[in-house]
């Protein structure tokens, strides 16, 4: 019995699934992560193809090809006169080379390709960090939906509770003739509607777990249910960041700026490739090479000695005209300059923006939050009195259904501003650089 239950409460643990948890799996899981882990990979291969690039190249070749003459002709000189003969004449021939360049100076276009590169990589890592961050709010977003659906339906539960106890408590007082039948319809009447309130909170639930799966990627077979925390008054009522100081640690830690900045960098870098087109470029080159022959009657070693060609240049290379290239790029490098400036400076508004969207929201849901708490303990207590009062007969159908839709009306109240609250709290605290948590 104990081991059976042990098992129980282990694997009602592994289906209920806490914020951190979410966003870990989709932290490993994720198909578009994924991809972007793989782009961080080819970036750092272009990295090492551009330190590569500084450096000599040195090339070994070989040729080795036969010789087949079937109607080669032979002269042979006698005392009396001359005598040709015709003969097959097959031979081999083998041929060696070593040959390296090195461009000195080309206008320092190869270490401005390299630090092209290595930006880029930090960029990708940018990119990645971004999607993450992007999943990370969609995560919170649908989480805490999932937890107010949650609730709602708590609500609606404890609603419909309380329709089915009055309408059947009306019955009664029909039977004994203290309550018009009419009263009782109406009952009857209210409790089916809060039936289909009930079922139509608990269909937006599935709905929101649905999504939020769909978000993580889960497999259907996988049982999924997310916890709820113990939310209590001072986690709701929590200070809110101010939006400056958001901003500001925004704009050190938020990876959609470092991207820009990088875009920024990369284009004053293109710029200067494109300048160093009117430079001259100075490259070294030496090769040695050697061959033999099997025609020949000399030793192997002796042909390889006797053929050996060694060579040894120094070519430089002026720009004169270039077909208004060097210009263009230049212009066009300007051009996305001032493109990745526009960037950085439309990105820098957009979080501004934002940020004072999550403040002004999380103010304004505290603040509500504060009124619908004190109106949903004086709307359950009139509740209450007009509950026992039409019980006594002192209230009619009309009183009661008002005092209800009353309560039912701050109960929502309360939970929206609640997990709105917490939301907003939580996005600007992570837009701070810090770990989103609720």
């Amino acid at each position: 019995m104990w081991v059976s239950l042990a098992l129980n409460v282990e694997a009602q643990q592994d289906d209920t699934w806490s914020l951190q948890r979410c966003i870990d799996f989709a932290i490993k899981n994720n198909i578009e992560l994924k991809q972007d882990a793989l782009a961080i990979q080819q970036s750092q291969a272009n990295v090492e193809q551009g330190r590569g690039n500084i450096g000599p190249t040195l090339n070994f070749s070989t040729g080795h090809n036969v010789n087949w003459r079937p109607w080669s002709k032979s002269t042979v000189n006698l005392s009396g006169g001359t005598l040709t003969t015709t003969q097959n004449d097959v031979s081999y021939h083998g041929s060696y080379s070593l040959s390296a360049n090195w461009t000195v100076w080309d206008g320092g276009r190869k270490y401005r390709n390299l630090e092209n590169y290595k930006l880029a990589a930090e960029m990708a890592e940018n990119d990645y960090q971004q999607t993450a961050n992007s999943i990370e709010e969609q995560i919170t977003q649908f989480y805490v939906q999932v937890l107010y659906q949650a609730e709602a339906v708590r609500v609606a539960d404890s609603t419909l509770a309380i329709s089915i106890l009055q309408r059947d408590r009306a019955a009664q007082m029909v039977e004994a003739g203290s309550l018009a039948r009419v009263d009782l319809a109406q009952l009857e009447a209210q409790a089916q509607q809060d039936q289909y309130s009930t079922v139509s909170t608990r269909s937006q639930l599935a709905s929101y777990r649905l999504q939020l799966r769909q978000i993580l990627e889960l497999d259907p077979s996988t049982s999924f249910d997310v916890e709820d925390p113990s939310t209590a008054d001072d986690v709701v009522l929590s200070p809110i960041p101010s939006i400056d100081e958001t901003y500001d640690r925004a704009l050190s830690s938020r990876p959609e700026f470092k991207n820009c900045q990088l875009a920024l960098q990369q284009a004053e870098i293109q710029e200067r490739i494109a300048r160093s087109g009117r430079y001259p470029s100075v490259s070294l080159s030496a090769g040695m090479s050697t061959s033999h022959t099997s025609a020949s009657d000399d030793p192997l070693g002796t042909q390889i000695k006797q053929n050996v060609n060694n060579s040894l240049g120094l070519n430089i290379s002026v720009p004169i005209l270039d077909n208004r290239s060097t210009k263009v790029n230049k212009s066009k490098a300007l051009i996305q300059k001032h493109q990745s400036e526009l960037s950085l400076a439309n990105q820098q508004k957009m979080v501004r923006k934002q940020v004072e969207t999550y403040w002004l929201q999380a103010s304004s849901a505290q603040a509500q939050y504060l009124a619908a708490r004190s109106s949903v303990l004086s709307a359950r207590e009139s509740y209450g009195l007009v509950s026992e009062q039409f019980r006594l007969g002192l209230k009619n159908i009309v009183e009661l259904t008002t005092g209800k839709n009353n309560l039912l009306k701050a109960e929502q109240q309360l939970l929206q501003a609640k997990y709105t609250a917490l939301l907003n709290i939580a996005l600007l605290r992570f837009y701070a650089g810090e770990p989103i948590s609720l």
